[in-house]
């Protein structure tokens, strides 16, 4: 891209959702799927390939700012989701997490990698097509609970203890799932890479258990603007050099928003960064749509389908049996697995890493198969995930007829 259409592209970016979010709020409609789909529509797989009359077809490329703010959309919404969520809290209800974690592993990566084998035969495959399908998109269900007013209430407990198992699971499985595809099976390097990873979180831990009194000193200013400033200078920082390390940028943002949850600045800090954190976000559901080609999705479109129909229901069913872990009614309890049914950028990042392995661990048809049905899945997913819960009434009125009747709830 030429420097000086750099700024008219960002302006456009900008423009777009804006435009499509100011949609969204007239027809009452989650923002997230607009967002997606302007992206899509202004990407180089979409008006890139249209000719239009008397001008050039204008589409937006994939730049670093573009990568830059989507993680910074990441980073920040993870990061919100830990201010709701300390340490203390977290320890009280770590046997709940647990639980919950465990339910949604086994249903959701257990009956993933089984569906994987019968589509492709092998381990490796089934194990990266169990991956995308179990985890669930911390960005997207962060932002919708925010939005739909969820995050304060009994459900958001087990959704959120179900994302942060989630969260820390994937920093493994990621390090294990790059060395086997990048590193042709060298359990070694996994082993390594995993080291690295629990290492990191547990020097966050420790940091987000003694650090109260030092964040609470960092913060004490009186200006707005300082007060930004050092939270995300820090932020960001930790969250730079846990991705340098091959760690989730996403669970180390989540650990910096636990460090200063403990401190006396948890309000002042969610309404000077709200506005910060949902630009970057909407950057962040753009940036889905933009690198999504659909093209891609005609080879696939059945294989498409069936997972989508598959796994909708386990997530249903794994997030409803986490409920009754935290004594929910039948009713806060279908939110649950309502809420977890999103999948994203977690996902993406598994169909990368496939990629990535065409032509040595993986054979091209195969890895290219998992890339294109990932992106199509992601997309289904965030779309019907966000619908799902903002239309969620006529199922919890359903399940509550039929099944919290039958208990008592």
């Amino acid at each position: 891209m030429a420097a000086n259409t750099l700024l008219l592209e960002v302006g456009i970016i900008f423009a777009a959702v804006a435009l499509v979010g100011a949609i969204a709020s007239r027809l009452n409609q989650s923002v997230i799927p607009f967002y997606i789909v302007v992206g899509m529509v202004l990407s180089p797989y979409v008006i890139g390939r249209v000719t239009l009359p008397v001008v050039d077809t204008v589409f937006i490329q994939e730049t670093t700012f573009v990568k830059i703010a989507a993680e910074l959309g990441i980073v920040f919404l993870l990061f919100f989701l830990g201010l709701e969520f300390n340490l203390d809290r977290l320890l009280e209800s770590k046997e709940r997490i647990g639980k919950v974690g465990t339910i949604d592993l086994v249903i959701n990566f257990g009956g993933g990698l089984l569906l994987g084998y019968a589509l492709f035969g092998a381990f490796l495959p089934a194990f990266l097509t169990a991956g995308i399908v179990y985890i669930s998109s911390s960005a997207i269900i962060t932002k919708s609970l925010i939005d739909r007013g969820w995050i304060v209430n009994d459900e958001a407990q087990p959704i959120l203890g179900t994302l942060v198992y989630e969260d820390l699971f994937i920093a493994v499985y990621l390090a294990v799932a790059s060395a086997l595809v990048l590193g042709g099976g060298d359990l070694g390097e996994a082993m390594m890479s995993i080291g690295i990873a629990i290492g990191f979180i547990l020097v966050l831990l420790l940091l987000v258990h003694f650090g109260t009194a030092w964040f609470q000193r960092l913060l004490q200013t009186s200006s707005h603007e300082f007060l930004i400033l050092r939270t995300i200078g820090v932020t960001v920082l930790i969250a730079g050099i846990a991705l340098a390390l091959g760690v989730s940028e996403a669970v180390a943002a989540f650990f910096a928003g636990m460090a200063f949850s403990s401190t006396d600045y948890v309000h002042d800090l969610e309404q000077l960064l709200e506005p910060v954190r949902d630009t970057f976000a909407a950057i962040f559901f753009f940036w889905i749509g933009l690198i999504t080609d659909p093209t891609l999705f005609i080879g696939v479109i059945g294989l498409i389908a069936v997972l989508v129909v598959v796994t909708t229901p386990t997530k249903l069913v794994s997030g409803f049996l986490s409920g009754h872990v935290y004594d929910l009614d039948a009713r806060r309890s279908t939110r649950v697995g309502v809420a977890l049914a999103t999948r994203g950028e977690f996902s993406l990042i598994i169909a990368a890493v496939a990629l990535a392995g065409a032509g040595t661990s993986l054979t091209p048809d195969i890895a290219q198969t998992i890339y294109a049905f990932s992106v199509g899945y992601v997309l289904a997913m965030s779309i019907l995930g966000s619908l799902l819960m903002q239309y969620s009434g006529p199922l919890e009125t359903f399940v509550t007829a039929r099944v919290g009747s039958e208990r008592g709830l």
